[in-house]
């Protein structure tokens, strides 16, 4: 090895120049060599800030700065004021990238500078709008349905005036009517969603060359980590970037794209070498995670798959425990054993509990192994769970945020106007409204009107002044040099007596409390943000909040979960790593999900990578379990062994693996013709042996 590296990925760090795939199969120190290589180009000439690295994930991007800061000897200090910056590369998500992007260049577009990013709640409040126009009834469409339909039209680069075209069902058909409604409401609030920020970005180069000039000549270098995770915009998006200088090097796994009900497609880093004749291709197949064992069977498994990229994982730790397929009598049955197992390795204090994983397919799935794992006092953390910023308190004191930033953005000056109190009812509120559409203005322009406010109640007339007064106070506040947020956002909470009001609204003092920690959470979250930017502002940590979604949260929370037993989903485990992983649920109809399987079509190849990333989570011990039985329709009801089962223990040609593929197609077909489940003979109890 040079330098800690293999030969494989010393020489993927050391090629510098044209297209490079460097396909990474699990546990071979990818993130290792794509920092390495961005260090190496750094030493041998290439100016930091010519390198764009895009990831997926912040947590991603923010190891890949530190990694790169280590390598090259630069310490993590504040600029002092005045001070010259030091070049960096630029490393973000794709979303943060593409903000930087819009912020220069989306007025060409008709958006403002500084334009709002929707988060699903403000989504939510325009699709239930443009719904309501529409006359759809709840029950024929949700917003949340709506809006999957809409993002998944973006992600594949679907525009409004082509969704109809796109549409298959009925619901499809109802949701192609409205996205262009919902686009037009968004932009009309000064606004884009999550999804706009990569289409509009796509849009932007498409439309105006020189401004697709000007991003792509920004950089000599571009890298994509994740490859294989890239949807149609993004995919677009990069061959712009990269085609006039050609030095793109994609990293990434096709045995672990299991994104594609979110527009992910696969064919891309398959397709590489087509896309770009000239590219240079590095196999890392040298796993440094798990043992011997639980690779030989990860390696069988995957082989199944016909669309594929040739490759076969290889220890570097030989031996360990073989896997373990154990069989419950039913579900509740296999939470209590699962449970029962863990206690007793807590209890040698060999392992510690977040030392353990417990993987599922679906959120239904871990109800049992909640209720077993807290009648046994066992510490354990819902991966996935709400995420901290969608917590009522913490949207309000986020909306006002937005509202001082940008009072033009109406869904966030609509949940404030009146919280806490202040005397502006709903008929006031939807008489300003009225006021703002007959006059085609903003919400707030008609606040800032006094004839306007003159013809509201007394109480409302009153409440509207010292709210405006308000916000335009903290934006005075906000515009002054060296501003400090923290101060600002505790005067912001003093001012609207936000923690007295959820005294009132809350009597108990146990949900009070948990409230008003909430409320301080967000301050410790904008004291992180200000600490970490030389440059900080309110604009900038709502970007960061939008931008983070999910993996923005409490410090406090992280704390308390760190030693705990993980539930999480397959999705939601990816990239991570444990030495104890139990991958439960394994049937038919659950993995591969029964939306995978039907009478006509057999596609199961991204449900079987998704079982392949679950397997090689595991360090040291891996255990594969099923129930024989599991309650449906209110009713218990035999299983079928998953088919993966079978591969995966080398047992394809195995008569049982063809029975339980059809028997679960028949449940499957007999279960969509009958609204009450369908009606199957008690079996005997199989094995997978």
């Amino acid at each position: 090895m040079t330098n800690g590296l293999n030969p494989e990925q010393n020489e993927a760090v050391q090629t510098l120049r044209g297209p490079l795939l460097v396909l990474a199969g699990a546990g071979s120190g990818k993130t290792r060599v794509v920092t390495f290589r961005i260090a190496n180009l750094i030493r041998q000439g290439t100016a930091a800030d010519r390198i764009l690295a895009v990831t997926f994930t912040n947590k991603a991007a923010k190891e890949m700065k530190e990694r790169i800061s280590g390598l090259l000897g630069n310490k993590k200090n504040r600029r002092r004021p005045g001070e010259a910056k030091k070049p960096v590369p630029l490393i973000g998500t794709f979303h943060a990238y593409c903000v930087q992007v819009l912020r220069r260049h989306a007025v060409r577009l008709g958006y403002p500078e500084r334009f709002a990013i929707y988060d699903r709640g403000d989504q939510e409040s325009v699709a239930r709008d443009v719904l309501r126009q529409l006359r759809v009834h709840s029950g024929m469409l949700k917003p949340a349905d709506f809006l999957s339909h809409v993002s998944r039209w973006k992600n594949a680069g679907v525009r409004p005036e082509n969704a109809a075209e796109a549409a298959r069902s009925d619901a499809e058909h109802v949701a192609a009517s409205g996205y262009r409604r919902y686009q037009q409401a968004v932009k009309l609030s000064g606004a884009m969603d999550f999804d706009d920020l990569l289409l509009v970005t796509e849009e932007l180069y498409r439309s105006f060359p020189d401004v697709r000039a000007e991003e792509s000549g920004r950089f000599d270098h571009v890298l994509v980590d994740e490859y294989q995770d890239t949807n149609q915009t993004q995919y677009a998006i990069i061959r712009m970037l990269a085609e006039g200088h050609r030095n793109l090097c994609v990293v990434g796994d096709d045995d672990q794209s299991i994104y594609g009900w979110r527009g992910a497609e696969v064919q891309h880093i398959l397709n590489f070498r087509h896309d770009w004749l000239d590219a240079k291709v590095v196999r890392l197949e040298s796993n440094y995670r798990s043992t011997a064992a639980i690779l030989n069977m990860a390696n069988q498994l995957i082989a199944f798959n016909k669309v594929r990229h040739d490759k076969v994982l290889r220890p570097a730790r030989m031996g360990g425990k073989q896997p373990r397929i154990l069989q419950f009598k039913n579900e509740m049955e296999e939470a209590k054993g699962i449970t029962e197992e863990i206690m007793r390795l807590l209890d040698r204090q060999v392992y510690k509990p977040s030392d353990i994983a417990i993987l599922f397919r679906t959120n239904e799935q871990p109800r049992v192994f909640e209720t077993e794992l807290r009648k046994g006092h066992v510490p354990y953390s819902l991966v996935g769970a709400q995420s901290f910023f969608d917590r009522k308190e913490v949207r309000d004191l986020l909306c006002y945020f937005k509202v001082i930033d940008n009072p033009k953005d109406e869904v966030a000056l609509l949940r404030i106007i009146n919280t806490p109190q202040r005397g502006i009812g709903a008929k006031s509120v939807e008489a300003l409204l009225s006021n703002a559409v007959t006059n085609g203005r903003s919400l707030w322009d008609s606040l800032a009107d006094e004839s306007t406010v003159n013809t509201l109640p007394e109480a409302a007339k009153n409440g509207v002044r010292r709210f405006r007064d308000l916000i335009g106070r903290f934006r005075d506040r906000l515009s002054e040099a060296n501003c400090d947020l923290v101060n600002v956002t505790r005067n912001l909470i003093h001012d609207i007596d936000y923690l007295g009001a959820i005294e009132r609204m809350y009597p108990t003092l146990e949900e009070a409390q948990m409230r008003q920690s909430s409320v301080e959470e967000v301050i410790n979250a904008i004291g992180e943000y200000q600490q970490d930017h030389a440059d900080p502002s309110l604009s900038g940590f709502l970007d960061d909040v939008a931008l983070a979604g999910k993996e923005f949260g409490s410090p406090n929370e992280k704390d308390k979960q760190k030693n705990a037993v993980a539930l999480m989903t397959y999705h939601s485990a990816k990239g991570l790593e444990f030495p104890i992983v139990y991958m439960v649920g394994m049937e038919e109809g659950i993995l591969p999900h029964r939306r995978s399987l039907s009478v006509d079509q057999d596609d199961v190849e991204e449900e079987r990578r998704l079982c392949y990333v679950g397997v090689t989570r595991a360090r040291d011990e891996l255990t594969v379990t099923l129930p024989l039985q599991r309650m449906k329709w209110g009713k218990p009801r035999d299983t079928f062994p998953s088919r993966f089962l079978y591969e995966m223990t080398g047992q394809a040609d195995n008569p049982n693996r063809k029975r339980a593929i059809d028997g679960a197609r028949k449940e499957i077909r007999f279960a969509s013709n009958s609204k009450k489940g369908p009606k199957v003979k008690k079996k005997g109890t199989r094995s997978v042996e």
